[in-house]
């Protein structure tokens, strides 16, 4: 009996320090700081997110739904497995964040003294990245229509470059008025030299037709290739997506853009019930002197990939070989609605295996970029495996046909692997020397 009464006493007084220790957690004292440093980015008026959390008045009629939210992990949006790899732009709460959250709004959301809040941080207006030195903006409006789906709709924009151009910053942004039609934007870097949809009209919108693929399709679900190196030296150069950031190399670093390129924006849009035009820009901010190295974009693709009707956990790797010395600084995954999981991994020369980053939930609605926070050297010789894993069965609650044969194609109801990386290379590498190697391939 006195076990018994002990043990009950621990648990009451267990529970009423809990309960002390969460009535004395307040918005300006606990909450704020951590509101600031995780999620005002994008939770202010005039950005992604659908509610502002800059003051007391603005966060406590959600009180409960941040608490859900962090208890899940559901936001801020991070998805990579903790046990592989560190990364720089990890935006995940610590769980004494979340508890600190968890408790405010299990205390009753209380507010508490407005002279112990600190200042908010001062956003930039318009550019998160600064000012750029220039911006470049489609040409007429694409009017987005109040309903229906709308394909993936691509745009061809001059640079007027000429001569080449280093770029250390790049930001893509929707409209003024129009963020809440625009799910994503890739943006390419078309050169001269390159086929990329060469015929297309600069500055009118174009679809792609839809891919009808024939029965006796080749597939293979190992084999992967670059896209744009060392073929026609397409690159693409920014993504935004709702909260994500834009695009810098780290100092002595750059992107080159050649004279005489175009640029291509390559627009989710996504129906609100409202038209609404889009004229998405892009800012650009150049090196102010000659940069050391070169931050080159591809994507490991396997564009023969196949998915049978109903497989709930299917998967597919594409395999690439390093030819030369390069550093991966980045990584970003990229699959359609059927999407289930992403991983990376690398094999060096040794036999040695590395995972560089696991995405255990892949989440079509948050297209994350994940940079490392100390870049990996890939020797010559390397092999780097994408693999993505596709639920393509009647469980999955966005697959808009669990019946179908999927392949590759750009619309979101096809598929793709495509997994995104930026290698750091000097600055007069030749790009294809990392898929052809140095003695193949002649100087540009």
């Amino acid at each position: 009996m006195k076990i018994r009464a002990l043990t009950a006493l621990l648990f009451v007084t267990s529970a009423l320090e809990a309960a002390s220790t969460s009535h004395g957690i307040t918005f300006y004292k606990d909450a704020l700081p951590i509101l600031q440093k995780r999620c005002q980015e994008c939770h202010r008026p005039g950005e992604a997110a659908p509610m502002s959390l800059l003051t007391y008045k603005d966060a406590r009629p959600w009180a409960k739904a941040i608490r859900q939210a962090v208890i899940s992990k559901k936001m801020p949006p991070w998805f990579a497995d903790a046990h592989f790899g560190k990364f720089s732009n990890d935006r995940s709460l610590t769980q004494a964040e979340i508890d600190t959250l968890t408790a405010w709004v299990d205390g009753g959301a209380k507010e508490g003294d407005p002279k112990l809040a600190q200042a908010n941080p001062t956003f930039a207006e318009g550019w998160a990245m600064g000012k750029p030195d220039v911006v470049i903006e489609m040409p007429t409006a694409f009017k987005v229509p109040a309903s229906g789906t709308i394909d993936y709709t691509y745009i061809v924009v001059p640079t007027g470059f000429t001569e080449d151009k280093w770029v250390e910053k790049v930001e893509v942004r929707p409209g003024d008025n129009s963020r809440g039609v625009v799910h994503h934007i890739v943006l390419i870097n078309r050169p001269p030299s390159s086929g990329l949809m060469k015929g297309i009209s600069q500055g009118v919108a174009f679809t792609p037709p839809h891919n009808k693929e024939p029965a006796n399709r080749p597939v293979d679900n190992g084999k992967g290739s670059f896209f744009g190196l060392g073929t026609d030296g397409s690159e693409m150069v920014s993504v935004y997506v709702p909260g994500g950031m834009p695009y810098e190399t780290r100092p002595g670093q750059a992107r080159l853009i050649k004279a005489g390129s175009d640029l291509i924006f390559q627009i989710h849009y996504t129906a609100n019930g409202t038209e609404t035009p889009d004229r998405s820009r892009v800012g650009i901010v150049f090196a102010k002197q000659p940069p050391k190295e070169r931050v080159v974009n591809t994507f490991i693709m396997n564009n023969r990939l196949h998915i049978p009707p109903g497989a709930p956990d299917h998967r597919v790797d594409a395999l690439v070989k390093i030819n030369e010395d390069v550093v991966l600084q980045s990584l970003f995954p990229h699959m359609h609605v059927r999407g289930k999981a992403f991983e990376f991994v690398a094999r060096f020369p040794t036999g040695e295996t590395q995972t560089l980053l696991r995405v255990p939930r892949y989440d079509f609605n948050w297209q994350l970029t994940y940079d490392l926070e100390k870049p990996i050297l890939l020797p010559k010789g390397t092999e780097i495996t994408a693999t993505a894993w596709y639920d393509n069965s009647p469980n999955n609650k966005f697959n808009p046909d669990p019946k179908s044969d999927v392949y590759w194609g750009d619309q979101t109801w096809e598929e793709m692997l495509a997994g995104f990386v930026d290698f750091v290379i000097p600055a007069n590498m030749n790009p294809s020397d990392i898929v052809r190697g140095k003695q193949t391939v002649a100087r540009q």
